[in-house]
């Protein structure tokens, strides 16, 4: 039985290639990973690794000013952590598109990560972040190209939530509080 990787990840990066995004900020991910992966290894992106999420907004801020499309790679778990920069995107009015893939949601078995993923859209709608979920891996593609001209063209805040039941839940074994 051939593991062949989600198809969804290259279509979702033809799209910021397409969109013009030359800036791609990120947390380490394992949802995104091959995201991540794609973006670094094309060589008309500049990618940042980051130590909080928060330094994301600042990235694509610069980005815009510098005249490049940037966009923010993260957990939901993060999303937390960016909501004083995010207050910056309204103030400075400069376009801003993030892809979240969320925790919290869909099998998951870590209780912390529960509430950001309850709370997500309700933050990113209070600060002004048009959220817009995809849960169906064939849609990702096209909802992030519809993100990127919100953002892009309309100069304003999206952020797509990557669902959890699309990315898939992340398997704990004994050592960390699973059921054996």
């Amino acid at each position: 039985m051939r593991n062949d990787p989600p198809a969804w990840p290259r279509q979702v990066f033809e799209v910021l290639h397409d969109a013009g995004v030359r800036v791609v900020s990120y947390v380490p991910d394992a949802g995104l990973a091959g995201l991540i992966e794609r973006c670094r290894s094309e060589a008309t992106m500049v990618t940042v690794a980051l130590t909080n999420e928060e330094e994301g907004v600042g990235v694509a801020a610069g980005a815009w000013l510098g005249g490049d499309r940037a966009v923010l790679l993260m957990q939901s778990s993060g999303l937390g952590k960016c909501v004083n920069g995010l207050a910056m995107i309204e103030e400075c009015r400069f376009p801003f598109l993030a892809l979240i893939s969320m925790r919290g949601e869909w099998g998951e078995v870590n209780p912390w990560q529960v509430p950001m993923a309850r709370a997500a859209e309700t933050i990113l709608g209070e600060m002004g972040v048009s959220p817009l979920r995809v849960a169906d891996p064939d849609r990702a593609a096209l909802t992030v190209a519809s993100a990127a001209r919100m953002a892009f063209e309309g100069h304003r805040a999206v952020a797509v939530l990557l669902s959890q039941e699309m990315l898939g839940s992340k398997i704990f074994g004994p050592e960390e509080g699973a059921d054996g």
